[in-house]
């Protein structure tokens, strides 16, 4: 199992969408929510609510913002947002356009969003930036990805909607994956770390198996106290503790997305006692997994 792909998925509560946007000088854009932001063509100001130096953006750079206090997309930083609607290929379709602005030189991006519960962030995203800005260039499997995306935007055919919602995750994986392989954060050596990976890799793939600190660190290639201090130093907290978190993690999604018995659930979490699971949940999410599953909401 890609540990990666898990991690983000995890935290996403819907599905993403994504627009071809045309912005004719002057124009302005409010934007809230997590997403990226692409520019096809001309350049532009991204311009950060919270009162942060705006950043230029050129033809190919690449963007990837968390929510955070929103931000402005403009053709200058004084420009002023506008009241636009984007045009939906169908009544709640992941695929769409806009088009907008005066009738001066045109920028063209590409925009997509996503659906990601920040409250519920794994402790592996803790040193994700609030911004990732990639540069044109040397991020080839990046620019293909956008390259397909931006022509099932052009001309919208049968099967774009799914095939639009897959593209839209993987630029969000490649983005990430791009940023990963340029940085030094804990996250990035985490993943990069052979003994950490491993043992991530090991409870991503059975995370109901009946895990130990000493049955992690031989998976690790480690003796138990050096694995135990490296993965805690990477990770942010210690194998156990990350573990429970991300068995949680899966049962909170089986709540929220299935009707599986809470029998399953708790058996898939590694628990053989609903009541064990029970309260183990109770203490992770502050309610029952019955009045969370009653009342879990995804968009």
């Amino acid at each position: 199992m890609d540990v990666l792909a898990e991690v983000l998925e995890s935290m996403r509560t819907g599905r993403p969408s994504s627009v071809r946007t045309d912005g004719y000088a002057p124009w302005g854009l409010g934007v809230k929510g997590s997403g990226f932001h692409v520019v096809l063509h001309g350049g532009c100001w991204l311009v950060p609510l919270d009162g942060t130096a705006p950043t230029a953006l050129g033809t190919g750079d690449v963007v990837f913002l968390l929510e955070g206090g929103g931000h402005l997309l403009a053709d200058d930083p004084a420009t002023p947002a506008s009241e636009v609607t984007a045009k939906w290929l169908n009544p709640g379709s992941p695929v769409g356009t806009l088009a907008f602005g005066g009738g001066g030189p045109r920028t063209r991006l590409l925009c997509g969003r996503y659906h990601l519960d920040r409250a519920r962030r794994p402790p592996l995203l803790g040193t994700l930036p609030e911004m990732i800005l990639l540069r044109a260039g040397g991020h080839p499997e990046l620019t293909a990805a956008v390259g397909l995306l931006g022509s099932e935007l052009d001309r919208p055919r049968c099967g774009s909607e799914s095939v639009v919602t897959a593209l839209v995750d993987s630029l969000l994986l490649y983005i990430l994956r791009a940023w990963l392989e340029s940085s030094d954060g804990s996250w990035a050596s985490a993943l990069r770390d052979p003994a950490v990976s491993a043992a991530l890799t090991a409870m991503h793939d059975d995370p109901a198996a009946p895990w130990t600190v000493e049955s992690l660190a031989r998976r690790s290639g480690l003796s138990r106290s050096p694995f135990a201090k490296r993965f805690a130093a990477l990770v942010g907290e210690p194998p156990l503790t990350y573990l429970t978190r991300w068995r949680m993690s899966g049962a909170a999604r089986l709540l929220r997305e299935s009707d599986v018995p809470l029998s399953a659930v708790a058996g898939g979490a590694g628990y053989s006692s609903e009541y064990a699971f029970a309260k183990a949940f109770k203490r992770e999410y502050g309610v029952a997994p019955g009045r969370y599953r009653r009342h879990a909401v995804t968009p």
